[in-house]
C-alpha cells in the first residue's frame, strides 16, 4: 500500500514503511523462533523431580512466550510426578522461561525501562521502541523481581564478608580509594510508617530514609592539584536499612574495589553520627573528611538564627568564620561560637550545639592539609548520586514505596549505574 502510495504520488510516508517492514520481520521471526524452539517428537519417559523421585511423561504441551521478536507458541514435553503429582516442562528451565510468560531477552528489556523510569512510562517505551505490548504491571513486576534476585545476591556476598569470605577484588591496586555515603528521604506507603515517628514534630511520617553509598577512586591531579575522579570508576550501593545493616553493606562494596589494596583511603560524608560509626567501625586507618559545604552551611544557617533582620551583619559574621573555617582554624570558629552575646537562652544552646559540632569534627576539618594532600574534601559524588540513582527514579509525582519495592529498583538500579548489569546477566544466564 505505501509503496503503492509512493508509485502514484511520489511520496512517501517512510516511518510507516519502517513499522510495515519490522513487523513482518518480527511476524517471520516469530515463526521461525517458534519451530527452532519447539522440540521434535522424542523425548524422555522419565525425569528427575525436585521431591527426589522420578517424574513420568505424561503429554506434549504449548506454551505462550512474549519474545524480543513478538509472540511465540512452542510445544515441548510434560512431566507428572506420580509421588508429589507436581508437573514440569524441563524445556522451561533450559530455555529460562519456567513461571513465565515473557522471554530472557524481555525480562532483560523490562529490566533496563524499569529502573529508569516509572512502570507505566516503561511500558510505553517498551511499546515504542521494541513494538512490544506489556502491561504496566508486568514491567513492575519482573523489574522488582530482577532487582530483588540482584539485592538477594548482594546480601549473599555481604553474608560471606562477614564470614571472612571476601569478595574477589576488582583490577589492580589504586593510588587513592574514597567512600562516600548518606541518606535521602523516599516517600512510602502507609504501611511502612505504622509505628514511626515523623521529621517534624507533630507531624505524621512520609517517607523513609533510603541510604546510599558510592566508591570510586582518583589517581591524579589537575595543574593546579585539584584532584580528578577517575572516569567510570564509581560504583553505588544502597538500601532501606539501618546504619548497622548498611556498614556491612558499604564496607563489602569497598573491599570489592580494592580496599585492601589502595594506598590512601578516604571516607567523605556530612556531620551525621551514624556515618563516622560506621566509617570508626568498618573502616580503621581511613583519612576522614566532613564535606566542607556541609560544614559551612552550619556557620551560614547559624548566622541565619543570630541576625534575622541584618543581612549585611549575617554575612559578615558568617564569612569571617568561614574564612576561619577554609584555613583549619577550627579551634578558633569553636571559641567565637562560644563566645557570641546573647540573653536568649535558645541562642544559647543553638550557638553551643553548633561548637559541639565543629569539635567533635575538627580533626575531619583541616581542609589545607586535605588540599596539600590532593584529596577532595566535598561529598558531591554522593550528593549527586541521591539525586541520580534514587531522586530521578524513586521520587517522581505520585510515587509511594514498599520497602521491598525501593530496595529491588534501588539495586537494579545500582547495578546498572555501576556498569555491573551485564555480568549479573551473564551471570544468571550461566546459572540458569
Amino acid at each position: 500500500m505505501a509503496l503503492g502510495e509512493w508509485r502514484r504520488t511520489g511520496r512517501i510516508e517512510l516511518e510507516a514503511v519502517e513499522m510495515l517492514v519490522r513487523d513482518s520481520m518480527h511476524h517471520a521471526g516469530a515463526s521461525a523462533l517458534s519451530r527452532l524452539l519447539s522440540m521434535s517428537g522424542d523425548h524422555a519417559p522419565e525425569t528427575s523431580c525436585a521431591c527426589g523421585q522420578a517424574a513420568r511423561y505424561h503429554d506434549t504441551r504449548s506454551k505462550q512466550l512474549l519474545s524480543v521478536v513478538g509472540p511465540v507458541s512452542i510445544e515441548r514435553a510434560y512431566y507428572v510426578c506420580p509421588h508429589c503429582h507436581r508437573g514440569q516442562s524441563p524445556l522451561d528451565r533450559t530455555l529460562d522461561v519456567e513461571g513465565t510468560e515473557y522471554s530472557p531477552g524481555v525480562r532483560r528489556m523490562i529490566a533496563a525501562v524499569g529502573s529508569e523510569c516509572s512502570f507505566q512510562h516503561g511500558r510505553d517505551q517498551m511499546h515504542l521502541l521494541a513494538g512490544l505490548d506489556v502491561t504496566a504491571k508486568a514491567v513492575e513486576r519482573h523489574a522488582e523481581a530482577i532487582g530483588g534476585d540482584i539485592a538477594q545476591r548482594e546480601q549473599h556476598k555481604i553474608d560471606g564478608t562477614l564470614q571472612l569470605e571476601f569478595p574477589q577484588i576488582l583490577g589492580s591496586a589504586v593510588n587513592t580509594l574514597y567512600i562516600e555515603f548518606d541518606g535521602t528521604q523516599v516517600p512510602a506507603v502507609r504501611a511502612e510508617l505504622q509505628g514511626r515517628s515523623g521529621r517534624i514534630e507533630g507531624q505524621l511520617p512520609r517517607t523513609r530514609e533510603m541510604k546510599l553509598g558510592c566508591v570510586f577512586t582518583q589517581t591524579t591531579t589537575d595543574s593546579k592539584g585539584r584532584p580528578i575522579r577517575d572516569p567510570s570508576s564509581t560504583t553505588y550501593t544502597g538500601a532501606i536499612e539501618t546504619a548497622e545493616l548498611f556498614g556491612r553493606r558499604i564496607y563489602t562494596e569497598a573491599w570489592e574495589r580494592g580496599w585492601s589494596n589502595a594506598k590512601k583511603k578516604v571516607v567523605l560524608g556530612d556531620g551525621a553520627a551514624w556515618i563516622w560509626n560506621i566509617a570508626d567501625q568498618h573502616f580503621v586507618g581511613a583519612i576522614q573528611i566532613v564535606d566542607i559545604w556541609h560544614a559551612r552551611q552550619h556557620l551560614w544557617d547559624t548566622a541565619g538564627k543570630l541576625f534575622p533582620s541584618d543581612d549585611l551583619e549575617r554575612k559578615r559574621w558568617a564569612k569571617k568564620l568561614i574564612k576561619k573555617l577554609n584555613a583549619g582554624k577550627v579551634e578558633a570558629a569553636v571559641t567565637q561560637l562560644l563566645g557570641f552575646k546573647t540573653r536568649k537562652t535558645e541562642l544559647r544552646d543553638m550557638l553551643r550545639t553548633e561548637a559541639e559540632y565543629f569539635e567533635r569534627n575538627r580533626q575531619r576539618m583541616r581542609y589545607p592539609k586535605f588540599r596539600k594532600l590532593g584529596l577532595f574534601f566535598g561529598s558531591g559524588v554522593i550528593e549527586a548520586g541521591c539525586k541520580t540513582v534514587v531522586g530521578a527514579r524513586l521520587k517522581q509525582s505520585g510515587m509511594f514505596w514498599t520497602v521491598r519495592g525501593a530496595n529491588a529498583i534501588v539495586a537494579l538500579r545500582c547495578a546498572c549505574l555501576s556498569h555491573k548489569f551485564e555480568d549479573y546477566w551473564a551471570s544468571r544466564s550461566l546459572a540458569a
